[in-house]
């Protein structure tokens, strides 16, 4: 089975709140957009965002410029037809994040929660970071947010990678200044506690 088919099926087989990565709203990546204080005209992309709330939470605050990618075609779909009457123009992208074609320099503000820890070949990984490093504007920033060094080593049957701060700092440091980093336990819907890394990074030049 591709990755692709992977997420397809879990999508058509569970419903949000039957994923481990639910949440009802995205409090600890909104606190991290608000700390750098994009303008609401920015250029945001959330990378995997699939039923992800931060879309919806970034409507909210007046955020107008948005796209979202993910694998999932199913998840795509669930997402516009939650958003219905609200969606402001949002760029919706179905693909991988390590082949996307993205524009040049399109973006002020690039979001992952949970998709660089299921990138586990060190080719996907430096394939994701040039992709960033390319989509990114100079002086733009990058949201990364994987498990931690004590989370768990895989997610819906699939191994994932798992990361001290530290060690996500490095991933990015070709093109990145690391500009401060948070720890977040989430609860899944079941109950079980799944620490998180976030990093905040701006792109150097």
């Amino acid at each position: 089975m591709t990755s692709k088919n992977h997420w397809e099926t879990v999508y058509g087989n569970r419903s949000d709140p039957e994923t481990s990565w639910f949440q009802e709203h995205a409090t600890q990546s909104l606190q991290l957009i608000h700390t750098v204080q994009p303008p609401l005209s920015a250029s945001i992309i959330d990378i995997g965002g699939g039923t992800s709330p931060l879309v919806h939470d970034l409507i909210e605050a007046g955020y107008t410029n948005l796209s979202l990618l993910d694998l999932s075609g199913k998840a795509l779909t669930r997402a516009q037809s939650k958003l219905k009457d609200r969606d402001p123009g949002i760029t919706w992208w179905e693909g991988d994040i390590t082949e996307a074609a993205l524009p040049p320099d399109g973006y002020d503000l690039w979001h992952d929660r949970a998709v660089f820890h299921f990138l586990t070949h060190p080719s996907d990984r430096r394939q994701y970071t040039d992709a960033a490093s390319k989509a990114i504007k100079p002086g733009g920033h990058l949201i990364v947010a994987t498990f931690a060094d004590d989370g768990p080593t895989e997610c819906s049957g699939l191994p994932t990678c798992r990361y001290s701060p530290a060690a996500l700092e490095a991933e990015f440091a070709d093109t990145f200044e690391c500009l401060q980093c948070q720890k977040e336990n989430h609860r899944t819907p079941n109950g079980v506690e799944q620490p998180f890394v976030y990093c905040l990074f701006r792109r150097k030049g």
